[in-house]
């Protein structure tokens, strides 16, 4: 991260009290509708509050165009539960000596980057809120198109969706693990072994994996099964958001 300034930690700051004012305004409004317990009022501003800090001193709000501004305001708000997730993988990584933050593909780019964190299964890069752990050898081409093409836009769904995005992701995994079992019994078994076939319809079919996946223009992954899931992509592939800051920054 480098040396801390005095730019940074005015940053720092400034983005935690906004952050903690939008969380706590945020819970404030949900407490008019369902009485919440006054510790989850300063539970969701402590949220909104650690990550302004880490946020503002790692600079990766681009502040200077409106899906920064925007970013911001839904870490702290809609997507709060999201944001909580990633204070997790922050704690994470602080434990885990080979963690290697990666500023590069951080700073100003809307997410925080880990080379390694919490990463549950060898070889995947998971987001959780606004955090990616797990980028690996981002020097290879191919991985550092996965984090900028793909990851940056589960980070995204997680603003967009909000405490949506949970149950949509693990109850479409739950249920369609069932289906591919399923399938798998009625006659797939010929095309690949259960946990394939459950693999393709349970993670690669899950509506948000398609769309990241078609997102980065690699629909569909040569490791789901034939003959099984959606043929077509969700969407079409476009330039990143991530993308379309590198060319801010170069113009």
């Amino acid at each position: 991260m480098g040396s801390i300034d005095g730019a940074r930690l005015g940053e720092a700051g400034a983005v935690a009290a906004f952050g903690g004012l939008l969380a706590w305004g945020a819970a404030a409004t949900v407490d008019r509708i369902v009485d919440l317990d006054g510790w989850v009022l300063v539970a969701c501003a402590a949220v909104g509050v650690a990550n302004g800090a880490i946020s503002g001193i790692r600079r990766i709000y681009p502040w200077t165009r409106p899906d920064g501004f925007a970013a911001a305001v839904l870490d702290s708000t809609w997507a709060l539960p999201m944001t909580a997730a990633a204070l997790f993988a922050h704690a994470v990584a602080a434990v885990t000596r080979t963690a290697d933050y990666l500023p590069d593909l951080s700073e100003r780019r809307s997410g925080h980057v880990y080379r390694r964190g919490f990463q549950p299964r060898k070889g995947f890069a998971i987001t959780l809120g606004n955090v990616i752990s797990g980028a690996g050898e981002v020097e290879r081409p191919s991985r550092r198109h996965l984090i900028l093409e793909h990851e940056y836009i589960h980070v995204w769904q997680a603003r967009w969706l909000g405490p949506v995005y949970p149950v949509i992701y693990v109850g479409w995994s739950a249920l369609a693990a069932l289906y591919g079992v399923g399938r798998w019994a009625s006659g797939a078994r010929r095309r690949g072994k259960v946990g394939k076939v459950v693999e393709t319809y349970a993670y690669y079919c899950n509506p948000i994996e398609w769309w990241a996946y078609s997102r980065d223009g690699r629909w569909r992954p040569r490791h789901m099964v034939d003959g099984c899931g959606w043929k077509q992509a969700a969407v079409r592939p476009l330039p990143s958001v991530t993308a379309r800051a590198d060319a801010d920054r170069r113009a």
